[in-house]
């Protein structure tokens, strides 16, 4: 954990970031900004990259994975028009930060990691943090949420897929409500398209944000190994 001297240097850091490389680029959403403020993001970077941690681009977190970019991170947040009433499902929970930041908007955060490893972590920093409003589950995230420990509804009001998939997977499909919305990178090859996608009576409305790259979703309805 980065020491109490540094907190100086990362405020600063953070001040930039949040000016230069988000409103500068079109985040407007007050609450996300908002988020982004709050979320220490050099708490979930390796100690060798702390220099680098409010850097407008994605660092390695291990396991072949990375923390997205700030940039990212706030434009899919935004996307997703999250309120405080939401539960939201995540796909990649990577080192936690994401979910943090969803945390802070929604009423739940469900987030799903295919590396115990990771998970571990990322929950150990969100407890440090004093985030509540968390549940984690380490499976195949492409196969969605546990049926078993669904929301009393038995879907979710948002779904965030923090990795690359082929097509968006169809059991994320059936967990997403009416009238929610999901977000993520789709595409075949190294670099994929942002979509995002409303459900309006069982059918999809799919967006193209723009061109993105993201490491691959292994799994069932995902890449393969």
């Amino acid at each position: 954990m980065p020491g109490q001297e540094n907190k100086d240097k990362f405020d600063k850091a953070k001040a930039r970031m949040l000016k230069r490389d988000l409103k500068g680029r079109g985040i407007t959403d007050e609450r996300v900004l908002k988020a982004m403020a709050e979320v220490p993001r050099e708490e979930f970077v390796l100690e060798s990259y702390l220099s680098q941690a409010y850097a407008d681009g994605p660092l390695p977190i291990g396991m072949g994975q990375t923390i997205s970019q700030p940039y990212i991170v706030a434009l899919m947040t935004q996307e997703l028009w999250i309120g405080p009433d939401c539960e939201v499902l995540e796909i990649g929970t990577g080192c936690g930060y994401q979910t943090t930041m969803l945390s802070k908007l929604a009423k739940k955060v469900y987030t799903v990691e295919r590396f115990a490893e990771l998970s571990e972590s990322a929950q150990a920093v969100l407890g440090r943090l004093g985030v509540s409003n968390v549940e984690f589950d380490v499976s195949d995230g492409s196969c969605g949420w546990p049926e078993s420990r669904l929301p009393k509804s038995g879907c979710f009001d948002r779904i965030m897929i923090t990795a690359a998939v082929p097509l968006i997977p169809k059991p994320l499909l059936r967990q997403l409500a009416n009238g929610g919305f999901l977000v993520g990178p789709v595409g075949y090859g190294g670099a994929q398209e942002l979509v995002v996608c409303e459900k309006r009576r069982d059918k999809l409305i799919e967006r193209v944000i723009c061109d993105v790259r993201f490491v691959k979703l292994l799994g069932k309805h995902g890449f393969e190994q």
